[in-house]
């Protein structure tokens, strides 16, 4: 059984990134860092563990000293594979997910995500920027996990449909949408460099 007072972190670095020529974007400099490194970060503080979930370059990632999951399969299903993942390795209550390639997310922005999804009365709570939700920004009860294989296990991979199964909260970052920029492209990186962005 997983403790359910734990928290567990999860950073999504598992895609095959085609946007930036199939380069890492965990592994991308932003600022001559890692983009990986700025959400380990942001997300190190919250919790009582953290997990990076990736596909490919597992070395690399595992110099960041934390452990490092692969999807169940190779077949990079998108980010419930991920997630799903990280679940099956979490002794925690809740984990609190969010990608590799958004380097403007901080601390504060995650707890107030993990706030939300500590109310025994949802599921899981979801970034929503006061126009669209941003499903990879979540914080969901480990609960879920048998019904995270069955939805999988029938072929779906939609994060969004997923959700929508289960107690759902939008938590409101209205006030601060530019904090999920994510870079997908090399023109994209330059872009948010070249705002000062630190």
């Amino acid at each position: 059984m997983s403790n359910p007072t734990k928290v567990t972190g999860v950073i999504l670095a598992g895609g095959l990134a085609r946007r930036m020529n199939n380069q890492d974007k965990g592994l991308v400099l932003f600022h001559r860092r890692p983009m990986v490194s700025y959400a380990i970060d942001s997300i190190k503080p919250l919790v009582d563990q953290v997990i990076i979930n990736a596909n490919r370059n597992l070395d690399a990632y595992s110099k960041f000293g934390l452990p490092v999951v692969s999807d169940q399969n190779g077949n990079f299903e998108g980010p419930l594979a991920g997630i799903l993942s990280a679940m099956a390795h979490a002794d925690a209550g809740i984990v609190l997910v969010m990608p590799c390639d958004s380097p403007l997310i901080k601390t504060d922005h995650l707890q107030r995500l993990l706030k939300a999804g500590l109310n025994p009365e949802i599921d899981v709570a979801v970034a929503f920027d006061g126009e669209r939700l941003h499903p990879v920004f979540l914080a969901i009860k480990t609960t879920l996990e048998s019904s995270l294989i069955d939805y999988l296990g029938s072929g779906e991979r939609k994060i969004d449909r997923w959700l929508m199964k289960h107690r759902m909260t939008q938590v409101d970052f209205s006030d601060a949408p530019e904090v999920f920029v994510n870079v997908n492209t090399l023109g994209e990186l330059s872009a948010l460099e070249g705002q000062g962005n630190e």
